[in-house]
C-alpha cells in the first residue's frame, strides 16, 4: 500500500479510537504558595467570582479529529493510539504535514463567544500553542503557524487575536494557554537523536547552548503573546515536566517579563508547586474535599480536549451538577470544548451549552460571586454562600434520569428562625421545617425537572 493511502487510513483509525481515549492527566500539586503581588491577589479574587469558563483546544489535530498532539509522542500507553505498522518517523511527517491542510475558512470567533456567553461562561482560555509546537498566533519565532499555511491570506489568519477580541467584547476574562514543551522545535526535540518520550531528547548539560536557544525562543514567544494581543488576564502554562532541575526555563525571568507587559497577570504554571502556580488545576477530576486555596477543575465536554467526529458529549444536566459540586467545594469549572477543523462550534455542543445557560440565567445567584461554606454538602444538596456570608444557597443536584422529590432534606446549615426561603426557579417562597439539625423543604408541584437552588439566611 502506498504511504499516502496508508496514512489516510491511520486518520480513520484515530477517529474510531479517539472516542475511548482519556488522555494524559496532570497530577495535582501538593502545596500552594499564596501570591504576594497585590494586583495578582485582586485579579485572583475576581477570577474566583466567575466560576465557569471554557478552554479551547484547536490546532493541527483538529483536521483529522484525533487526540491533541500526543499521537506524535512515542510512549507505549493505551491513550496514545497509533498504527504499529507505520514507521514512527513517517507518522510524524504526516502529522507535521497537516499544516498544509489546515484551512479553517469558516472560522467565526464571534460564534464561539456568543455560544459561550449564552452558556453562562465568564472566562475563556485559548490554546495558542500545544505540545506539537504548531502556533495558533502569528509568531515571528517560527513559520510553523496558522498564519503561514493555507489560511495565511485570510483576514483572520492571526486567529488568537480574533478569538481574544471576540471574548473581550463579551466582557470575558481572557487566558492564553501555552505549552512549555515544543516537539517541533529543534532545540527541544533535536532530529539528531530519536524522540523516545515527551521530554527534551538530548542531555542539556552536554548541549547547554541548544537549551539556552530554547529558553530564548520560549521567552520571546511569551513576550509576543503578552505584548501584541491586548489585555490578557491569565497565562495558563502546560507541560509540567518542563521544570527544574533538569528542564529549567527560568520562570523568574518569564514571570517578570509577562507581568511587566500585563500587570497583575495570573500565572498558572501547572503542577509546578510554588509562586507561579497562582491557582491549581486538577484535570478531568474534582477534589474529594474542599481545598483551602484557589483551584479549577479542567474537564472535557466530550472525552477529548479537541474536536473528534461523533463525540459522546456529556449532558447539560451532568455539566450543571459538575459545576454545582465544584462551586460548593470552592473551585471553578473550566470546560474543554474543541472547535471543528473549519473553525466552528458544532451543533451538539451548542444544544447542551444553551441548556446550561438557561439554568444559570435563573439560578446563577447560587453559583457566581459565591464562596464555599464549612458545611458544603448533605446528600445531593450542596451549599454555597454569598461573599458577605449573609445568604446561603442550598443547591439540589438532581441526579440524572431521576425526578424531583416531594421534599428535600439536609443536615446542617440550619435556616435562621423566621427567615424567608426562596426557590430561584420561580422566585417564590417555599415552606420548610427544622428538627434539630435537620431541615425539610416542601417543594411545590409542577416544577421544571432540573437542579434547584434555594436561598435563605442562617444565624
Amino acid at each position: 500500500m502506498k504511504t499516502k493511502t496508508l496514512l489516510t487510513a491511520i486518520a480513520g483509525l484515530f477517529v474510531f479510537w479517539g472516542h475511548a481515549q482519556q488522555g494524559y492527566v496532570h497530577e495535582q500539586s501538593e502545596e500552594y504558595v499564596v501570591p504576594t503581588d497585590e494586583k495578582v491577589l485582586q485579579k485572583l479574587d475576581r477570577w474566583q467570582d466567575l466560576k465557569f469558563g471554557v478552554l479551547f483546544h484547536w490546532g493541527l489535530y483538529s483536521v483529522p479529529g484525533i487526540v491533541e498532539s500526543w499521537s506524535i509522542c512515542s510512549e507505549d500507553v493505551d491513550w496514545i493510539p497509533r498504527d504499529s505498522t507505520i514507521a514512527y518517523t513517517d507518522y510524524k511527517k504526516w502529522y507535521w504535514g497537516l499544516k498544509d491542510k489546515f484551512n479553517p475558512t469558516d472560522f467565526d470567533p464571534d460564534q464561539w463567544a456568543t455560544v459561550m456567553e449564552k452558556a453562562g461562561m465568564k472566562y475563556a482560555i485559548f490554546t495558542t500553542k500545544h505540545h506539537d509546537g504548531f502556533n495558533m498566533f502569528d509568531t515571528k519565532e517560527t513559520d510553523f503557524s496558522i498564519a503561514n499555511g493555507p489560511f495565511k491570506n485570510n483576514p483572520k489568519a492571526d486567529v488568537a487575536k480574533f478569538v481574544f477580541e471576540a471574548f473581550r467584547k463579551k466582557k470575558f476574562m481572557i487566558g492564553a494557554y501555552f505549552s512549555k514543551p515544543d516537539w517541533h522545535n529543534q532545540n527541544y526535540w533535536w532530529d539528531y537523536y530519536a524522540t523516545p518520550n515527551r521530554s527534551v531528547n538530548y542531555k542539556i548539560e552536554r548541549h547547554p547552548q541548544r537549551w539556552e536557544n530554547f529558553k530564548k525562543f520560549t521567552y520571546n514567544q511569551l513576550n509576543e503573546i503578552t505584548s501584541n494581543y491586548g489585555n490578557i488576564d491569565i497565562l495558563w502554562l502546560d507541560g509540567g515536566w518542563v521544570a527544574p532541575p533538569r528542564q529549567d526555563i527560568n520562570m523568574d525571568n518569564i514571570a517578570g517579563m509577562v507581568r511587566k507587559n500585563q500587570p497583575g497577570m495570573l500565572i498558572v504554571d501547572r503542577t509546578i508547586k510554588g509562586k507561579y502556580e497562582n491557582y491549581q488545576t486538577p484535570e478531568r477530576s474534582i477534589p474529594d474535599e474542599q481545598l483551602p486555596f484557589p483551584w479549577e477543575s479542567c474537564i472535557t465536554l466530550s472525552n477529548d480536549w479537541g474536536w473528534v467526529p461523533n463525540a459522546p458529549y456529556k449532558s447539560a444536566q451532568r455539566v450543571i451538577n459538575t459545576l454545582i459540586e465544584i462551586t460548593a467545594k470552592g473551585g471553578c469549572l473550566l470546560l474543554g470544548v474543541g472547535p471543528t477543523a473549519q473553525g466552528l462550534i458544532e451543533q451538539p455542543v451548542i444544544d447542551r451549552l444553551e441548556k446550561v445557560g438557561e439554568w444559570l440565567r435563573v439560578n446563577g445567584k447560587g453559583i457566581y460571586n459565591t464562596r464555599s461554606t464549612s458545611k458544603y454538602r448533605s446528600g445531593n444538596t450542596w451549599f454555597t454562600a454569598s461573599k458577605d456570608k449573609k445568604t446561603i444557597y442550598a443547591i439540589y443536584a438532581m441526579p440524572e434520569n431521576e425526578k424531583l422529590p416531594a421534599t428535600i432534606e439536609w443536615e446542617g446549615n440550619t435556616p435562621a428562625k423566621g427567615t424567608k426561603m426562596t426557590l430561584l426557579q420561580n422566585n417564590k417562597r417555599v415552606k420548610w421545617t427544622t428538627n434539630g439539625t435537620k431541615t425539610t423543604v416542601f417543594l411545590p408541584k409542577n416544577l421544571r425537572q432540573e437542579p434547584l437552588v434555594l436561598s435563605f439566611s442562617v444565624n
